[in-house]
């Protein structure tokens, strides 16, 4: 009686790659894991303390409204340039740290907005931001 083999002599085959791909998911893993600790080692600082009163924010920033046409408004309300500057000054002398949020139509010309600006700060306030429109 003769005994049939399964293995005809020939060795595997093909290749299993399932430990493979195993082994390639594990260390990526762990690369992404350790990538933000090396980006951004964290240092422990201690900061000094001190028994200075807190500089008063205002809630509000001073709003700017500039319109295609010259149009100015302060805080919703029609002005001029020369209101720009009071109101200006009048906000820096009650906390020069306001800030002033300018909202010019695309159309109007960088001249108006330099006027705008140069009044801002001739009051005062340093801190002047555009707004945007987001596409």
């Amino acid at each position: 009686m003769e005994v049939q083999s399964s293995n005809d002599g020939q060795g595997i085959v093909g290749i299993n790659i399932v430990p493979l791909v195993d082994i390639i998911l594990v260390v990526l893993i762990i690369f992404m894991v350790a990538a933000p600790l090396v980006m951004n080692p964290k240092i422990d600082i201690t900061l000094p303390s001190s028994s200075a009163k807190d500089i008063p924010k205002d809630a509000k920033p001073m709003k700017v409204t500039l319109g295609k046409a010259g149009e100015l408004f302060v805080n919703n309300k029609a002005a001029t340039l020369s209101d720009l500057l009071e109101e200006s000054k009048k906000r820096a002398a009650t906390n020069p740290d306001t800030g002033v949020i300018l909202i010019a139509d695309k159309g109007a010309t960088l001249e108006m907005i330099t006027e705008l600006v140069d009044s801002i700060k001739s009051g005062g306030l340093k801190k002047v931001a555009f707004s945007i429109q987001k596409k």
